[in-house]
């Protein structure tokens, strides 16, 4: 999601979003459509004497350029508990008017791994999540986004988005998320704390 223009409509793009370096460079494929996206046919253009073979077409630059104020992130925040690293990567999208007040949005990517040898399952999360007005916000609930996820060593990464509004232009947010093992033990693995800081819209 994000601004578009110069107008305060905000828009989604569902599938778009981020991934760790180490989790495609390198890559190399043959498959005529590696990434399964509206977008794809859009942005790129298949030549077999390139070396990559996927060029970029000027439409992704475009599109680059005008939704870069969003796409730019700001920090990347990581922290371990128990062999489970939680990774934040937070970025402002801009405001919207509500009831004649500014609401000003941001969106979180939230990528989970187990590192060590033995399964664990998310079982709950808690947020608290702060806002510069002096608010004080407290969030829990089965799973996330609908989903309790197993993390394995043979699968042992997990990676969702979600958005957070505020009315005021700064807070922050923390958290931890329960996690239970094999043997029925559970234990709060944390969320590192992460600022929403608001920016100028362009």
């Amino acid at each position: 999601m994000g601004n578009t223009g110069n107008d305060s409509s905000m828009f989604s793009i569902p599938g778009l979003d981020y991934v760790s370096h180490e989790d495609v460079i390198p890559y190399t494929t043959s498959d005529p459509q590696p990434i399964h996206n509206d977008l794809f046919e859009k942005f790129f253009i298949h030549d077999k004497s390139s070396d990559p073979c996927w060029i970029p077409e000027e439409s992704l630059r475009s599109w680059q350029r005008q939704n870069y104020p969003w796409l730019e992130l700001s920090e990347v925040h990581r922290q371990t508990t128990k062999d489970i690293r939680v990774t934040v990567t937070p970025f402002y999208m801009g405001t919207r008017e509500s009831h004649s007040s500014q609401v000003y949005w941001w969106r979180y990517c939230i990528r989970i791994e187990n590192l060590g040898k033995e399964k664990v399952q998310l079982r709950e999360r808690h947020w608290r999540i702060f806002s510069l007005s002096g608010t004080l916000e407290t969030v829990r609930g089965r799973g996330i986004v609908g989903k309790e996820p197993m993390l394995s060593p043979e699968e042992p990464a997990y990676q969702y988005s979600s958005h957070v509004s505020l009315q005021a232009p700064s807070g922050h947010m923390w958290g931890t998320f329960k996690m239970e093992k094999e043997n029925g033990a559970s234990f709060e693995c944390k969320i590192p704390p992460f600022s929403l800081e608001s920016k100028v819209d362009e």
